[in-house]
């Protein structure tokens, strides 16, 4: 049976795999594992409830607290918020731990639950194997006074603005800002938040109705944020996601900028002010290679992790680091927070703006960014990437030929027989040729036999 918790909780089509009926018992399982485990005998665990706005997540969200409460919780109900700050809150409320449904970038009819432990951090792997095994298990079920209770977190969002306010280094004052709010759970708080920052703020994305979300908007779809910035003569615009743990940017200019070169300007300025713990910033390896170029000359060391930003989080805590993130924009502050946060991200890039007085494509100019191409190679032996001596020689003497101002990267699919294959090189025709030549010998020496090819894919 396969594993229920992909990469970032639990996730899939609402009313398909993510029912009424599964939210309540993974609820209920949680109860145990984060709740009556954690506490003292004799102390009702407390729970933070948040959501996106998707139409699903208002009876999915009713679910995991009649869940949650029927196995003896209290629950705060925060409402729509994004996932940071429901991390956020747990924290705060000194909650014993959390709950975000919401599906992040996925199309609205998607929608998904993600657990915070004790400080609003995310689970570790084996958590969510004990709480799986749990959902099997025979549960007492409390009565009378035992029961949890539901309650309205009410000043939920004014919290987390607060907190947001007394992160930033600089006002915003003078900023022209572009907001775009994936028609997510942002679309309430973010405007709010730069604009009490200071900066005078047009906001698109924000009118969410349950169904539009990331439709055609946000981090995944940058055209009208591009549009808006160029046509309200902006400063910068700042894209979110659904559940608004990432950001993506555009400069004055209308061009985009990723998070590779957010996490760029924010590593330099941290190291400027003495705050970039060890002057390391950890990335996953997807991480553009002009990033890597660009730091090392300014003396900051990349700590290069697995792709998912659970893992860019596993070695910030375990090294104390100060900054981490991706490229997609999962962008990471340990000293303010537990998890990406991409409003958080977006006043911290204008706060840079503010201080420094230069625009945002002269701070992107930090970094080159090298020509990357990604290759998907389709029906192959992806567990043979690693071990095929032909396909590694091949490798070899690619990077060979690329030397220090290229990367070759070959990446199995975690679900599907797929291997990815990645090249950054000094410009495009190089990195295209490479990732072509390097496609052509997965596919030889990789292909699937008849009887491997006869298998279902991993779901």
């Amino acid at each position: 049976m396969s594993r229920l918790f992909g990469t970032d909780g639990v996730r899939g089509l609402a009313n398909g795999l993510i029912t009424a009926e599964l939210s309540m018992e993974v609820s209920q399982a949680a109860a145990v594992v984060l709740g009556h485990e954690q506490v003292p005998e004799g102390k009702r665990p407390v729970a933070v409830v948040a959501r996106d706005p998707r139409a699903s997540g208002e009876f999915i969200s009713a679910a995991v607290s009649a869940g949650l409460a029927s196995a003896g919780v209290d629950v705060f109900d925060a409402g729509v918020l994004p996932t940071p700050a429901a991390a956020y809150l747990v924290a705060d409320l000194g909650a014993d731990f959390g709950v975000m449904i919401s599906a992040s970038h996925n199309a609205a009819p998607d929608n998904g639950i993600k657990f915070f432990a004790r400080g609003g951090h995310k689970l570790p792997d084996e958590v969510e194997d004990a709480i799986e095994a749990e959902m099997k298990a025979e549960r007492r079920r409390p009565t009378g006074a035992e029961v949890g209770r539901i309650q309205r977190f009410s000043d939920a969002e004014d919290r987390y603005i607060v907190h947001l306010l007394q992160t930033l280094p600089a006002r915003l004052d003078g900023l022209k800002i572009v907001l775009d709010c994936a028609h997510g759970a942002a679309s309430g708080c973010s405007p709010q938040v730069f604009a009490d920052a200071g900066a005078q703020v047009i906001v698109i994305g924000a009118e969410p109705d349950g169904l539009n979300i990331n439709d055609g908007v946000g981090s995944t779809h940058l055209e009208k944020l591009q549009e808006a910035v160029v046509k309200h003569g902006a400063n910068l615009g700042i894209a979110h996601d659904g559940d608004a743990d990432r950001c993506l940017a555009v400069d004055e200019q209308g061009t985009v900028v990723d998070g590779d070169q957010i996490m760029t300007i924010l590593a330099l300025a941290l190291k400027d002010a003495g705050k970039l713990k060890d002057n390391v910033l950890v990335a996953t390896v997807m991480s553009n290679l002009g990033m890597k170029l660009a730091l090392r000359e300014a003396g900051i060391r990349i700590e290069e992790t697995a792709v998912g930003d659970r893992y860019v989080l596993e070695s910030m805590r375990a090294h104390g680091y100060s900054l981490g993130g991706e490229q997609s924009g999962h962008v990471i502050f340990s000293d303010h927070a537990t998890t990406g946060d991409g409003v958080l991200t977006g006043l911290q890039l204008a706060a840079q703006i503010a201080k420094t007085g230069r625009p945002l494509s002269a701070l992107a100019q930090a970094m080159t960014r090298l020509p990357q191409v990604l290759i998907n190679v389709k029906g192959v032996d992806k567990a043979a990437v690693k071990t095929n001596v032909d396909l590694q020689l091949a490798v070899e003497e690619a990077s060979r030929e690329l030397g220090e101002t290229g990367r070759v990267l070959l990446r199995p699919s975690g679900t599907e027989p797929v291997v990815r294959v990645m090249v950054e090189a000094a410009d495009m025709d190089t990195a295209k040729a490479t990732a072509e030549r390097l496609a052509d010998a997965v596919k030889q020496h990789l292909a699937l036999k008849p009887a491997q090819a006869a298998e279902p894919a991993a779901s």
